[in-house]
């Protein structure tokens, strides 16, 4: 399995696929798996980047979190992987270390994809985040916990799906690599940490943020303000999704990002 030995940490990524070098940022608690319903399709077009953040999976778990680190991991992976720029999609928190990277590292960013992310986290889901921290910390049953998550990041066809859900949750609970609950928190406080606002508009690079029309964590009015905020946006509204777009809508999501990412959409 490749690691990368990063500064204090290892983290571990994965390549998938030839051709244009994209990378694949995933969210909070989520790490390279969570990419899993979309990666065959994306690579048979480019040569697919994951990785599992620090604090997440197989990186290294016991270590300083914060956006800004999380976005000096993906620029020392790329330079170690021997890319001059690639483009980048990242999902929630991941869309946040995705700003940052293109921030600190612009010369590392062709093209930016941000999906059901926002430039601040709001007041009511930093205070969700810190419950679920709460709950994960005191040993709350597990089966309900997960449970908690998926109501607010997948629409109601989902859980009208019980076979589905009961394959979901199963999925979770026996996943080989679970988060610690004190990394977790750390990822609740880095996303409480990140505001974005004051320097959205230095980003420059061509960007698509994507939204899922039913998204209750993070609606569609967070991705509205990116696309207003970044010189070189363009918004698109995926209909009938959720917060997590690529999971239930794959198809939809490898649309607007293939679209995007050969030059169809211009901000």
């Amino acid at each position: 399995m490749p690691f990368l030995n990063h500064k204090e940490i290892q983290l571990y990524y994965e390549q998938h696929g030839s051709g244009p070098p994209l990378m694949l940022i995933a969210g909070l608690a989520s790490d390279s798996q969570s990419w899993l319903p979309v990666v065959e399709g994306l690579a048979k077009q480019f040569a697919v980047i994951l990785l599992d953040n620090r604090g997440v999976g197989r990186s290294t778990q016991e270590c300083e979190i914060s956006v800004s680190l999380m976005a000096d991991d993906c620029a020392a992976l790329i330079r170690h992987l021997g890319y001059q720029r690639v483009a980048v999609t990242g999902h929630s928190m991941g869309g946040m270390i995705a700003m940052e990277l293109s921030r600190q590292y612009p010369d590392l960013v062709d093209r930016l994809v941000l999906v059901a992310t926002a430039a601040k986290n709001r007041v009511r889901n930093n205070l969700l985040f810190q419950d679920w921290a709460d709950w994960y910390e005191a040993g709350t049953n597990r089966a309900a916990w997960f449970r908690t998550v998926l109501y607010w990041i997948f629409t109601k066809r989902f859980f009208e799906n019980q076979p589905l859900l009961d394959a979901s949750l199963n999925y979770l609970l026996k996943y080989p690599w679970p988060q610690s609950p004190q990394a977790f928190r750390q990822q609740v406080q880095a996303i409480a940490g990140f505001d974005a606002t004051p320097w959205l508009g230095q980003v420059m690079v061509p960007t698509c943020v994507l939204a899922g029309e039913q998204d209750l964590l993070m609606p569609p009015g967070d991705s509205e303000y990116l696309a207003q905020q970044l010189p070189n946006a363009v918004l698109e509204v995926v209909k009938g999704a959720a917060h997590s777009i690529h999971t239930e809508q794959p198809e939809a999501f490898m649309q607007c990002l293939l679209e995007f990412l050969a030059g169809g959409c211009h901000g």
